[in-house]
């Protein structure tokens, strides 16, 4: 099972992450708090003061449209907040 699946990078995220040293991923949706904790350690090597997390449900709406009722979804996700001890910061784009 992996824990981490993707960092957000988003104009919000990186300014979260200049400003207060937090970062965002979006994690597994059965992942508790201890678990991302390790993950985001041994992946980034870096030391973690708090995490949090928030689950997004799943959306859906529908459209009438010529062609009858079109229905659609998006996806719910667990995303996972972390703030990182003094000092320590994750460089997402050291491998470009």
């Amino acid at each position: 099972m992996s824990i981490l699946i993707k960092p957000i990078i988003t104009e919000k995220a990186t300014q979260d992450s200049e400003v207060n040293n937090r970062y965002a991923f979006v994690v597994n949706s059965k992942a508790n708090k201890l678990e991302i904790r390790s993950a985001v350690e041994a992946t980034y090597g870096v030391a973690i003061k708090s995490v949090k997390t928030m689950n997004y449900p799943i959306k859906r709406n529908t459209k009438h449209t010529k062609k009858g009722l079109v229905t659609g979804i998006t996806s719910g996700y667990k995303k996972a907040i972390i703030q990182l001890a003094e000092g320590h910061a994750i460089d997402f784009y050291n491998n470009l």
